[in-house]
């Protein structure tokens, strides 16, 4: 599996343990530094099912920065993913991607589904 995170953020600390826990197989990719490409970021959105809202870092500074809670709505599909590859950390983290499945944020209810 592969899990793309920001080490920094706490949340993503508590997914890592977690996985830790688990004894997950995963490869860790510091989002920030590495961050996904527009192709990886397509892929993961059909994969997992959800909105693209919700692959965006909604209480992060620089989409509050950017104001893009008013322009969100005004952007097509392709301008929000291209957004989203534009900067790691206007992504929504920690995002675990298995061959089976994607998540998206850490809510351990959901990831105990899948573990």
């Amino acid at each position: 599996m592969l899990y793309v995170c920001y080490p920094k953020c706490s949340t993503c600390k508590k997914a890592e343990a977690y996985l830790n826990e688990k004894n997950a197989k995963f490869s860790v990719r510091d989002i920030k530094t590495e961050r996904p490409s527009l192709d990886e970021l397509k892929d993961w959105i059909k994969r997992s099912g959800l909105d693209i809202k919700r692959f965006f870092n909604t209480s992060g500074l620089k989409y509050k920065e950017l104001n893009l809670k008013e322009k969100l709505p005004l952007m097509s599909e392709e301008e929000k993913i291209e957004l989203l590859a534009s900067d790691g950390m206007l992504v929504k983290r920690p995002i675990l991607v298995s061959e089976d499945f994607v998540l998206v944020g850490f809510k351990q209810a959901e990831w105990d589904q899948k573990f």
